[in-house]
């Protein structure tokens, strides 16, 4: 089917439109053929009863609500569409917009079909099924678990959830992951986007949108039989400098406005310059530039000199201390102060998730040159109450870089010290310190930050998880990793001709290897693998996205299982509650 200039099978290509019901007409003509026994269903519903499927209709017991005289449920159709149905006496419930069919039963009820949009999956999980929608969960502690492989992530995932009774943010990427619906159906190209050790790289890689990846993950929770406590995180959406930096980020928080969690990367705001100033004077000089106003610079002194001890430790920011982090912060604060609003005016009184994020840092700057102190941590804790933001959750830099465990000179000893000091913090300004990039990370390293914090951590991972769905591929459909791995070893063989040191490394490695075995184990797929799936022609069509989607359910077995196993794995290391 055409939607704007894009042509797909939305079954085939999930996690795209904003939509489960992409061909109303097709869904009400299949509701109406199926000979189904609708009485029958909602008596046994409303008895506790399972739902009896057709060949046609698979009606989710674990999407069932029942309000009044009425049965609610969601319900899939042959062709991939989900619709929710009403069976029920009097007027369906407004609050869900408009009907697309409705037909009356022999006893009196009615049949009533809603389209599965986004705003009416938003207004039936927060009216009427609110278990199973995602959620603001403030300092609950979990692992946020990055969707690059859409569909196929969830099973597993929400497998771990629901037997560990742990939460996490099951619906997550980033804006380096994700595309904008508009720009994908207007066939636009995609943007570059900077990544931290990385370089350039085209962004929108997993192929699927803001909008699409909400409506796909909380359809597969409302499908799936058990409840389990979930949230939706718009991960690292950049704030770039300027005005259009700040236009453009409203438009991704304007995609992502049902997420329950918004994380704002403010790294390209920063001014990592001011941090280093050694004169004393001119450290200070940072607090007239940036706060012109005397009053008000005066209280921002006195806020912030005032001595603060937590966990048996005494802190005192001086006047120039003070001055640097001004400089470095105070413009990315007020931003983040405009965007927090524009948030809020989005959710109507929805509540939700807000992080700061410095964990990144600019090409410029070198990653162990920029590690987040506890007096910063201080900081900006003190500056966010002071201003009053919505932020919930901070995510300093603590030294994790892509591709590689903790390595900084301070070993994991500092490590651990250094996250414990900035968690008392933390937590007694009410904030949850985040961790990025934890797919590298190995078990030593995640457990120190279970052992500083408690286990009341969130911790994020995604880049692991094509890894894990790679090494299973090569084994049930070797010849679609055959062709992902060829084109991950010609990515790279084009970045080492363009000068990435990176690309070399990884292709000496492969060139070292007994026979240069294609392997998902191997460096150079780890780091140039990303681009394939999600890949799109001059025309804007996608490649080879729907190969991913065709697999054999013994694959999804194996996947599901080693899913839940890691995800277990890493909450043990962390200490997850």
């Amino acid at each position: 089917m055409k939607f704007g200039k894009l042509d797909i099978n939305p079954a085939q290509n999930p996690a795209i439109l904003d939509t489960g019901t992409w061909d109303a007409g097709a869904a009400c003509t299949q509701l109406r053929a199926a000979g189904y026994d609708w009485a029958a269903c909602a008596k046994a519903l409303r008895q506790g009863a399972s739902p009896v499927s057709s060949e046609t209709i698979t009606i989710w017991s674990g999407s069932v609500s029942l309000e009044n005289s009425a049965v609610w449920f969601l319900a899939s159709l042959r062709d991939g569409q989900d619709c929710f149905v009403r069976i029920g006496r009097g007027a369906a419930d407004p609050r869900l917009g408009a009907l697309i069919d409705q037909w009356q039963l022999s006893d009196g009820n009615a049949v009533s079909v809603f389209p599965a949009h986004a705003a009416v999956i938003d207004s039936y999980c927060r009216l009427l099924k609110p278990e199973k929608g995602p959620r603001a969960l403030g300092a609950t502690p979990r692992i946020g678990i990055g969707d690059r492989m859409t569909t196929h992530v969830w099973p597993g995932m929400f497998d771990y959830l629901a037997n560990r009774g742990h939460a996490a943010n099951a619906i997550q990427n980033s804006v380096r992951e994700l595309n904008l619906l508009d720009d994908v159906l207007e066939g636009r190209p995609p943007e570059t986007n900077y990544a931290t050790n990385f370089g350039m790289i085209e962004a929108g890689f997993t192929g699927s949108t803001f909008e699409g990846l909400w409506v796909a993950g909380v359809l597969a929770a409302l499908k799936y039989e058990r409840p389990f406590r979930y949230g939706a995180d718009a991960d690292h959406l950049q704030v770039k400098r300027g005005p259009a930096g700040v236009e453009h980020a409203k438009r991704l928080i304007r995609a992502s406005r049902y997420y329950s969690f918004f994380t704002l990367d403010v790294a390209d705001v920063l001014n990592y310059a001011a941090l280093n100033e050694p004169s004393k004077a001119a450290a200070e000089s940072f607090l007239t530039k940036d706060i012109p106003d005397a009053t008000e610079r005066s209280g921002v002194i006195e806020h912030h000199t005032r001595p603060f001890s937590v966990g048996g430790r005494a802190y005192r920011i001086d006047q120039a201390e003070l001055g640097r982090f001004v400089g470095k912060y105070w413009k990315a604060l007020d931003t983040v102060g405009d965007l927090a609003k524009y948030i809020v005016s989005l959710k109507n009184g929805v509540p939700f998730d807000l992080e700061l994020t410095v964990d990144e840092h600019p090409p410029e700057v070198a990653a162990f040159d920029c590690l987040t102190t506890d007096t910063e941590v201080l900081f900006l804790a003190r500056e966010i109450r002071r201003r009053g933001l919505p932020i919930t959750h901070l995510a300093p830099n603590f030294g994790q870089e892509k591709g590689y465990d903790y390595r900084c000179p301070d070993g994991l000893a500092g490590l651990e010290s250094r996250t414990r000091a900035q968690f008392q913090i933390a937590s007694e300004f009410e904030l949850t310190l985040d961790v990025h990039s934890g797919d590298d990370l190995q078990k030593a390293t995640r457990q120190a930050f279970g052992r500083a914090t408690g286990g009341k951590v969130h911790f994020k991972v995604s880049p692991m998880l094509p890894i894990i769905f790679a090494e299973l591929l090569q084994d049930y459909h070797p010849e679609l990793f055959k062709r992902w791995w060829s084109d991950a070893v010609a990515y790279a063989r084009r970045e080492a001709t363009a000068g990435s040191d990176l690309a070399r490394t990884c292709l000496a490695e492969l060139d070292s290897s007994p026979g240069g075995r294609p392997s998902a184990k191997q460096k150079v797929f780890h780091y140039f693998s990303f681009p394939y799936v999600g890949r799109r022609n001059a025309a804007g069509q996608f490649v080879c996205r729907a190969d991913f989607y065709k697999l054999s359910p013994q694959f999804e077995a194996a996947h599901r299982d080693r899913m839940r196993t890691w995800l277990g794995e890493i909450a043990d290391d962390l200490q997850l509650k």
